[in-house]
């Protein structure tokens, strides 16, 4: 099978063990008790329906002056991809302010806001706040708030998923992904916002694609320019059922390019996660390029930024540039609750591949 986060506990899901009829919920002292996580049994939506989205981040002024207000601060954590902001709160950003945020994620990948208010809003606003850079997405199998499925909850302690015997038969956590890449427009602007966590340990870890393609010879990057690759729900839905779990709207499967290229800032890259396989390739030829893609992106620590939660963090990535794990490494007994807003975006295009010596002269 080609290499994939299914059925791994570092990807950013939860699924329950049913034991009864009753959505399950947590049995602890709970700082957000509006956030606990619920699966209703009963709920179903439709299919996704195509549509229209407009990124705010094209006409945004790249001055980033009604963003980077006086007073705030922001630091680099690493050359292409990763900044930490201090000194604004994103919740009460001017609709111009939401628009340079928008560029600023997609030029710099992945940006730490710290002392956000975000998760002490009610959820109504925190979602409205979200709204703005996207339709919601509504996960199929994940817990959400009660009367929110647009949040997807992380809600996990250290020994959940059964880690020791997932850890028996594999080195690390790390398990590199982009999110719900299976739908038709998958998501962009995404936010994701600590609710509890453990004082050390359960960092996520973010990887630069526009550099992981950039480092590729031309003759890969024209190769994989050729190429799409089916991005399948299917097996996601049934591993939440064999658990007991639920599955709110039927699994689905798209073809997405390998290489994207992002309507902002112009830059390809890779996008490759919850793949099953490559259009035109044999299953052998497929797993092999799959798997040296998962290779070339883990090995790439230089366009890694790996970011460590802090309370009243507000974590936002841009998912069409990205790719990102959860670190499962504390073994203090803290839970791990995250809530997450993903705005969908446009369907994944490509735009054709132009030699490095073509290029220049541009």
């Amino acid at each position: 099978m080609a290499p994939s986060i299914i059925g791994s506990p570092a990807a950013e899901n939860t699924v329950p063990i049913k034991t009864d009829s009753e959505p399950p919920r947590s049995s602890l002292k709970d700082r957000y008790p509006a956030y606990l996580p619920i699966w209703d049994y009963g709920e179903k939506y439709p299919a996704l329906e195509p549509f229209n989205h407009v990124d705010h981040g094209k006409d945004a002024d790249p001055s980033l002056k009604d963003l980077l207000s006086e007073g705030s601060e922001i630091q680099e954590l690493k050359p292409t991809i990763g900044s930490e902001v201090t000194g604004i709160q994103l919740s009460k950003l001017s609709s111009a302010g939401k628009d340079q945020l928008a560029l600023l994620v997609s030029r710099r990948k992945v940006v730490a806001f710290r002392d956000q208010d975000l998760a002490s809003l009610p959820i109504n606003q925190a979602l409205d706040f979200g709204g703005y850079f996207g339709r919601h997405h509504i996960h199929p199998t994940s817990g959400s708030p009660e009367g929110h499925p647009e949040i997807h909850l992380v809600h996990r302690h250290n020994n959940d998923w059964g880690l020791d015997q997932f850890l028996a038969g594999k080195n690390s956590s790390v398990s590199w992904h982009s999110d719900v890449t299976y739908e038709q427009q998958p998501p962009g602007t995404t936010f994701l916002y600590i609710l509890e966590g453990p004082e050390v340990g359960g960092d996520t870890v973010f990887v630069d694609q526009v550099e992981a393609y950039n480092r590729l010879s031309p003759a890969t990057k024209a190769r994989l320019h050729e190429l799409k690759a089916v991005n399948s729900g299917f097996e996601q839905a049934e591993f939440s059922l064999g658990r007991g779990g639920v599955v709110r709207r039927e699994p689905v499967k798209n073809e997405h390019p390998l290489v994207r290229t992002h309507p902002v800032t112009g830059e390809k890259a890779l996008f490759w996660q919850v793949i099953r396989s490559i259009v035109g390739l044999k299953k052998e030829e497929s797993d092999a390029l799959l798997g040296f893609l998962l290779a070339h992106v883990g090995r790439g620590i230089d366009y890694q930024a790996r970011i460590r939660w802090a309370p009243n963090t507000v974590i936002v990535w841009d998912n069409r540039g990205t790719a990102h794990s959860a670190i499962v490494d504390w073994v203090t007994g803290e839970r791990r609750h995250l809530a997450r807003i993903t705005p969908q975006t446009e369907r994944p295009y490509e735009t054709p591949y132009i030699a490095e010596a073509e290029q220049a002269k541009v």
